[in-house]
């Protein structure tokens, strides 16, 4: 597999040949249309065992080897007909493609909503251990409110995917510091939210729970860690799994009702794996960013490592980005977009996709009816760099948020990644 970025007059048709792959190949890898144009900067997922390449102008096989990151001598063993020295426009050069790669093994997880299309869920399930309905929320009571998720059980199980039960104190559409203070303060109430979390995972067939609990009262970390105790001894004597969510944290005393109480050595120690959050520092309200800028995420998981084993970390990756109207204004919201969504845009605008070093980010301007706008996304280099996140600090794996939208490059690179456990 191999990461290609986008030059002026490059076509799909033009990269077929260049490549040796179908146009139309190159597209479904892309989550493209098969006419789509294509946007200078654009990075694409080439998918191939080799690899042929054709000389441009001003190349050099030092520039090619430089360009797809295999070394100068390795690229001129594999074109012994070739003068290094004298290359012709046109002339093919093979590139060596890595074979044998040792996958890491990982778990996955995917989050999505009830409404997720067959098609999106399709788009995912390949790469998954994990499928994580989005969400059983509660009352006050200790309550559970479920969701219409016995479709997403049955095509996980269906597709050896483990579906894990996701509870949140989402209360009247919302995270509920409130409600979940009540709930930790009554023990009738935590007994029962325990008692209806067992009875639906044996009445629906889940494989475990997936905890997201947010904006935690920052008195209520004590009794919340006990709670998280309690839980996790009902769930594992009954062979069930405990997959805890929690907010990035750079340290152990960082305040804001975000993090106080996401105790991380504690997480740690009950849960079988802690999904870490790490996105949205781009988020609805912020100014123009990296959702997911690489050394923040770095930050986090340098602290994270710190204080629980890393085997049971699971990083948090965003399958979304955000467009900004320009000049920015405080206050003001940014759109929630898709991956393809946003590099339809760059080439229906003629736009040029630039790529942030700093946060191995991309994004672009464009003007649409004399209104200036910036998107920032992700695309296969970006995701490819940040999973490599999961090797640096030996993690378990990676899970996506959310999974509602297709992107076939999240699949195939977290397939040439990792050997995902499955059923």
């Amino acid at each position: 597999m191999f990461i290609y970025t986008v030059k002026s007059g490059d076509t799909l048709s033009g990269l077929a040949g260049m490549f040796g792959i179908p146009a139309g190949r190159i597209a479904s890898d892309n989550s493209l249309r098969i006419n789509s144009g294509l946007a200078v900067g654009q990075s694409l997922v080439i998918m191939s065992d080799t690899m042929r390449y054709r000389i441009r102008e001003n190349q050099t096989l030092y520039s090619i080897s430089q360009e797809f990151g295999v070394p100068l001598e390795e690229l001129i063993n594999a074109n012994p007909n070739i003068n290094p020295i004298a290359l012709q426009i046109g002339e093919t050069v093979n590139i060596p493609v890595s074979s044998g790669v040792v996958r890491r093994p990982a778990v996955t997880n995917g989050y999505a909503y009830p409404n997720i299309s067959e098609t999106a869920l399709n788009c995912a399930v390949p790469f998954l251990t994990f499928l994580s309905p989005f969400s059983y929320s509660v009352t006050p009571s200790g309550e559970l409110i479920s969701p219409p998720d016995e479709d997403l059980i049955y095509s996980a199980v269906r597709t050896a995917v483990m579906p894990l039960m996701v509870v949140t104190n989402i209360y009247d559409g919302t995270f509920s510091t409130e409600v979940l203070s009540e709930i930790l303060a009554d023990v009738s109430a935590t007994r029962r939210l325990i008692d209806s979390i067992m009875y639906e995972l044996d009445r629906k067939g889940y494989y475990g729970v997936n905890l997201d609990m947010e904006y935690i009262a920052p008195d209520d970390r004590e009794i919340y860690n006990e709670f998280l105790r309690d839980l996790s001894d009902r769930l594992h004597s009954g062979n069930y799994v405990l997959i805890t969510a929690v907010a990035p944290k750079y340290r152990a005393d960082q305040p804001g009702i975000l993090y106080e109480s996401h105790d991380y050595p504690v997480q740690g120690r009950y849960a079988d794996y802690v999904i870490i959050m790490t996105y949205e520092w781009g988020y609805t309200y912020s100014a123009p960013m990296s959702v997911q800028p690489i050394e923040e995420v770095r930050k986090v998981l340098r602290y994270a490592t710190s204080e629980m084993p890393s085997e049971k970390v699971i990083m948090g990756m965003p399958n979304y980005g955000y467009e900004w109207t320009l000049p920015y204004m405080r206050g003001t919201a940014a759109r929630s977009i898709g991956f393809a969504e946003a590099t339809e845009i760059a080439v229906a605008n003629n736009a040029e996709i630039l790529y942030d070093e700093k946060t191995q980010t991309p994004y672009f301007y464009y003007t649409n009816n004399g209104v200036r706008k910036v998107i920032w996304f992700d695309d296969p280099r970006s995701i490819t760099e940040k999973l490599k996140l999961v090797e640096e600090f030996n993690l378990a794996g990676a899970s996506w948020w959310t999974i509602n939208r297709c992107y076939v490059p999240n699949r195939l690179i977290a397939l040439n990644a990792f050997d995902v456990a499955k059923l």
